[in-house]
């Protein structure tokens, strides 16, 4: 018989989105105490394209070596147990969905269509995946906050959130089941967006400046696609952004409270908030992070 089936196949999707769960883990730590506005080490003069001196802040790496001398190389991975959970609990829950709402007849946009029936394809197809996506957000958000609160105690120092059992304790004693969804909003906001433009954009590049003539008509339009999701998900990264800072924000860890955040009242608020101090972007960059500092206040020339 067939070894591999459904099952099994679910069963591989599965270690291998653990798996690439825990081999970006210190990535994703790091850029998440960026967000928080940690930053333990001092900017370091270099120069830009233009050969003018600049205040850069450290990179990934400088900043993971920090941590691995605080708390060695195990500490990059602090919070990883529940970032796993929801990660597996993600994929599952996308496969379930599949299956209990199939897509009938999966017939992908063809060049045979009109514009009405490959736009209204293209809504259902988005729809669908929306649908996928956002009851998988909402399964998997209680565990993604926990793994937020395990990893900024980094900055505090605190052991507020340990285990996983013993965090649902606390959150469910402290904030009732809504602590367990803090910043799912903005997150849910930033997938709706982000798909619609991603798909409506590719469909649109593709029908209209895709000639089918060309040979390789095929291959350039499942680039489109990746290449929309690269500029889109830049656009939609301030939602992902307030999502993070919600869910540690005013928990009781030194990383939601003022100087790093005041408490924010919404999301809406946190929003703002940074938007007025220029930092809807803050963290979604670790290779080349410019320190955001007014060049007139010292003089490096």
């Amino acid at each position: 018989g067939d070894a591999a089936g459904p099952e099994g196949a679910e069963g591989l999707f599965v270690l291998l989105g653990a798996g690439l769960a825990a081999a970006s883990h210190p990535l994703l730590y790091v850029k998440l105490l960026v967000q928080v506005g940690h930053e333990p080490l001092p900017p370091t003069v270099g120069r830009n394209v233009l050969g003018r001196k600049v205040l850069y802040l450290p990179g990934f790496f400088t900043y993971a070596r920090h941590i691995v001398e605080v708390d060695g190389k195990r500490g990059l991975f602090r919070g990883l147990t529940p970032r796993l959970i929801s990660s597996t609990l993600s994929t599952i829950t996308r496969g379930s969905v599949k299956k209990a709402f199939p897509l009938e007849d999966m017939e992908h946009v063809s060049n045979k269509d009109d514009v009405k029936t490959s736009l209204r394809k293209v809504v259902r197809e988005t729809s669908h995946e929306m649908m996928m996506q956002c009851v998988s957000r909402v399964v998997s958000h209680p565990l993604h906050v926990i793994s937020m609160r395990c990893m900024v105690q980094f900055v505090g120092r605190e052991v507020k959130y340990s285990g996983v059992f013993s965090s649902i304790g606390r959150i469910f004693k402290e904030e009732g089941i809504l602590g367990f969804f803090v910043g799912l909003v903005p997150h849910i906001l930033g997938d709706v967006v982000f798909l619609w433009c991603c798909n409506l954009l590719a469909h649109f590049i593709n029908t209209y400046a895709v000639d089918d003539n060309f040979s390789q008509a095929s291959v350039i339009r499942s680039y489109t696609k990746f290449v929309m999701g690269i500029a889109v998900s830049m656009l939609t990264y301030p939602f992902l952004l307030v999502g993070d800072l919600m869910a540690v924000n005013n928990c009781g860890l030194r990383a939601g409270l003022p100087p790093y955040a005041p408490a924010f009242a919404s999301w809406i608020h946190c929003w703002r908030y940074l938007s007025a101090q220029g930092q809807l972007f803050r963290g979604s960059s670790l290779l080349f992070r410019r320190a955001p500092i007014p060049a007139a206040s010292f003089p490096i020339d």
